[in-house]
Order: structure tokens, then C-alpha cells, then sequence
């Protein structure tokens, strides 16, 4: 059943906010993230476009439409040249005490279906809420075992000699931490906000540094 009225206003407001957002991100240079919202914004005006009877209001959409999607496209071009050529960079910078910067806040629009394998370095994983020494070991082998089950395979190598701290991604992709993975202070208590959701833990101040390369190869 088609949406009419207040309903499908409130949806063509809801895209619009998505699309704004797009707009400033673009004009911040953060063009990965403004490309997301562009194409986040237009999913959403194209199902209200379906869904619309009205001649004249689906006429305006469709140019609507076509504009934002052109701003996406010229993003798009653009970022695909800057990794073609090895010269993306972008750069997060994260504050004493910040939060919403969980691994998956940072790194989920880089892990799409191209993604089959990931390289980490991180020398410096030994607190607790990381895993130390024995008990390291131990809950390494109980991620492996869990991620067996779902189809994924963990390898892991002990290194005395490593230094950096890196991620890189099979697409093409790699993400450089300057603390490496321990960048979250540790939480007050098992009940304190952040013990389960990172992007409520506070952060140590830090570095992340992106960069994209077609060649990435196994570390």
C-alpha cells in the first residue's frame, strides 16, 4: 500500500536531513562519509518516488534525484582516481576522553563484500580488557574457535621484533592507529557505561591515519 500525507512528509524530511548532512560532510572534504549519506539519501527519496502518484511531485523528486545523484557521482569519480593513483589520506583525530569511536564506528564503511581477508600488526595488545600473556592466549583461541564456527579463520603469529601498528584490508584499504588497537581507557566497572558498547568508552587521545591502496598485499 502506497504512503500518503503526513507519513510520506515525514519520510521525504527524514531524507532531506541525510542529504544535508551529505552536503556538509562534502564541504568538510570528508568525502567517503559524504558519499554514505548521498547514497543513504537517495535509497530513501527513490522509495518515496515509488510510492507517489502525484504527477507533478514525482516530476520534482526525479530532478531532485538526479542532482544529488550526479554531487554522489562526481564524489565517487573522484575518490576512485585519488585510489587509483595511491593519494587518498584521510585523517581522524581523536580527543582526550572522546567517545563514539568504536571499532565499528571507524572501520564498518571500509568492510564491504569485497573484503576477504585482514592483516593486523598491533605489538602492544597486552592489557586486560585486550588480553595478557597466558589469558591472552587463552581468549585468542576462544575467538578463533568462535569465528571457525561462522566460517572465518583466525591465524595467529607472535612477533618480538614488530613495532608498527596497522591494519590493512584485502579491498584495498589501510588504517593506521597511532596507540594501535588499545586506544580505549579502561572502564570504571563491569557496569559502567562503555563496559559493553565501545562507542560509550572514553578514548585516550590518538591518531587514526586511512589511506587506500589497490596493491595491498599480505603483511
Amino acid at each position: 500500500m502506497a504512503k500518503c500525507g503526513p507519513e510520506k512528509d515525514v519520510e521525504t524530511k527524514a531524507a532531506f536531513v541525510v542529504l544535508k548532512r551529505a552536503l556538509e560532510l562534502e564541504t568538510e572534504s570528508r568525502y567517503q562519509q559524504a558519499l554514505a549519506c548521498y547514497q543513504e539519501g537517495l535509497d530513501m527519496l527513490m522509495k518515496i518516488m515509488k510510492g507517489t502518484k502525484d504527477d507533478t511531485k514525482k516530476h520534482r523528486l526525479r530532478e531532485t534525484i538526479s542532482d544529488y545523484m550526479t554531487r554522489a557521482e562526481n564524489i565517487k569519480k573522484c575518490l576512485d582516481q585519488e585510489k587509483e593513483e595511491g593519494k587518498y589520506h584521510k585523517q581522524i583525530k581523536i580527543e582526550e576522553n572522546a567517545t563514539g569511536f568504536s571499532y565499528e564506528s571507524l572501520f564498518k564503511e571500509y568492510f564491504n563484500e569485497t573484503v576477504t581477508e585482514v592483516w593486523i600488526e598491533d605489538p602492544y595488545i597486552r592489557q586486560i580488557h585486550q588480553g595478557s600473556g597466558r589469558e591472552q592466549r587463552s581468549g585468542l583461541d576462544e575467538i578463533k574457535e568462535s569465528l571457525k564456527s561462522h566460517g572465518v579463520l583466525l591465524e595467529v603469529e607472535y612477533s618480538s621484533s614488530i613495532h608498527d601498528r596497522e591494519i590493512r584490508l584485502s579491498n584495498g584499504w589501510m588504517i593506521k592507529i597511532g596507540r594501535g588497537l588499545d586506544y580505549f581507557k579502561k572502564p570504571q566497572s563491569r557496569f559502567s557505561l562503555g563496559y559493553c558498547d565501545f562507542d560509550l568508552r572514553p578514548c585516550h587521545e590518538t591518531t587514526v591515519d586511512i589511506f587506500h591502496n589497490k596493491h595491498t598485499k599480505k603483511i
